[in-house]
């Protein structure tokens, strides 16, 4: 633990969500905290107005000579200047994972599994606890709409959330007391190679929850990893002990019953979708097991408003068009977000913006993108979104277009966008992805309202 002793902390990819969870955590404990990242964002002024000194030029030079830690994520090519100096240098150097694995080790560490839904069960798990004063640390990939940001500090309190994140596994750095798996479905298939793999290391992170602790898993994880037997199961079937019944749409939100061996609650959620249910149910699991009872829950679910980008309405119904924009960037959650505009706008056209993240990822799911990317009106493809990887030959946006059969379907470039979305004048407008695509929303949202 001697490595978080330092009173200087020094961040390279400061500006991702994860990282930027750890310098605000840092700076709520009182050290200097600094950065260097890519590009300027309005993340990075928030970070900067908080009082973090971050630029945006791979430079040594900018590296404080006193820093104690230094702390670098997957995201950062080996060929960053600031990296190389560091690791060639005098400097302690950690990957993020390990730094979370350590501050951790403090805390009973409620850890958020699972392929899709950990930001959501891991904000609404904060969010019930805050609003109940069950205070809580957490560490959140996204900003929480309740708070305006990603960070949680209660300096009075045991409890830590975190997101267990499976990508290069991160996850197994984790040992916590509570563990909750959300689903297991085949991701990152540059790391993992195959879906048995990735069941593999994820039975490993819950064999590695504290003995006394607990472990929650939904339903249809049963089955796929290794689990103890006194797991607490949670969903809508037989195998279920937080169980969910009676779901309805009533005026554009969902209602659904929650039962447990506490009693019975009725909740109308705010964010819409059943996967929003299911990870409703998930943090209510948590909460539970932290001591609230159902009427805190109930109040905490009811009040919660979401994360930025997953599926988060930018215009509603404003100018007769309704915006929402989501995160989704795998099939399974593009499937979850189509499926949620439908039930929600039954009668209305969808027009769909997709961005793929990753030329491993649009390869690997090219099938699965195209079955659900099918399910809308209309189609509009960005180019693929290439973050941390290079080119691969054959694997762009034409070649995912040519395989998705609806007949309104096209490329357009980022620049272009705007002006395709303002003279198409879609019923409900969805634009997906994990790259950048989130910084063409103010200009969409400009054109879509200007005459």
């Amino acid at each position: 633990m001697k490595e978080l002793q330092t009173n200087t902390i020094y961040l390279i990819g400061i500006g991702g969500i994860g990282m930027s969870a750890l310098a605000r955590y840092f700076k709520q404990q009182g050290k200097e905290v600094s950065g260097y990242d890519r590009t300027e964002t309005p993340l990075t002024r928030q970070l900067a107005a908080e009082g973090m000194n971050i630029h945006y030029t791979d430079d040594p030079a900018y590296v404080p000579c006193d820093a104690g830690l230094v702390i670098y994520t997957p995201a950062i090519p080996e060929t960053n200047r600031e990296l190389q100096y560091c690791m060639e240098g005098e400097f302690t150097v950690m990957k993020r994972a390990e730094v979370l694995g350590l501050i951790t080790d403090d805390y009973y560490t409620i850890a958020i599994a699972g392929t899709h839904g950990k930001t959501s069960i891991s904000s609404m798990t904060a969010h019930m606890m805050h609003h109940s004063g069950h205070e809580a640390t957490a560490l959140i990939g996204g900003i929480m709409n309740n708070y305006d940001t990603n960070m949680l500090y209660a300096s009075k309190s045991k409890y830590l959330i975190a997101e267990a994140d499976e990508y290069d596994r991160s996850f197994l750095k984790l040992h916590p007391k509570v563990a909750v798996v959300s689903t297991v479905s085949a991701d990152h298939l540059d790391i993992y190679g195959s879906l048995e793999n990735m069941k593999e290391s994820f039975s490993r992170f819950v064999q590695q929850t504290d003995e006394n602790g607990l472990v929650i898993i939904h339903e249809d994880v049963l089955g796929q990893i290794e689990t103890p037997s006194n797991a607490l199961v949670y969903g809508q079937g037989k195998e279920a002990s937080l169980r969910i019944k009676d779901v309805r749409v009533v005026e554009h939100h969902y209602h659904f019953l929650l039962e447990s061996s506490k009693g019975n609650i009725d909740i109308r959620m705010l964010v819409p979708g059943m996967h929003n249910i299911e990870n409703a149910t998930a943090a209510a699991a948590v909460c539970l097991h932290a001591g609230m009872d159902l009427k805190e829950i109930k109040a905490g679910l009811e009040s919660y408003r979401g994360v930025k980008r997953r599926f988060e309405f930018v215009l509603d119904d404003t100018e007769g068009i309704i915006f929402i924009d989501d995160y989704a960037h795998h099939p399974d959650e593009i499937e979850a977000c189509i499926s949620t505009a439908r039930k929600l706008y039954p009668e209305k056209k969808i027009c769909g913006v997709f961005q793929p993240h990753l030329f491993t990822r649009t390869r690997d799911f090219a099938d699965g993108f195209a079955r659900t990317l099918e399910m809308l009106d209309e189609l509009i493809l960005l180019e693929i979104y290439p973050a941390r990887e290079e080119p691969i030959p054959g694997v762009d946006a034409k070649m995912l277009l040519d395989m998705i059969t609806i007949a309104n379907k096209s490329i357009c470039s980022k620049e272009d966008l705007p002006d395709m979305i303002k003279a198409r004048k879609p019923d409900v407008l969805l634009t997906m992805g994990a790259g950048d695509i989130d910084r063409l929303l103010i200009p969409i949202k400009e054109k879509l309202i200007t005459a």
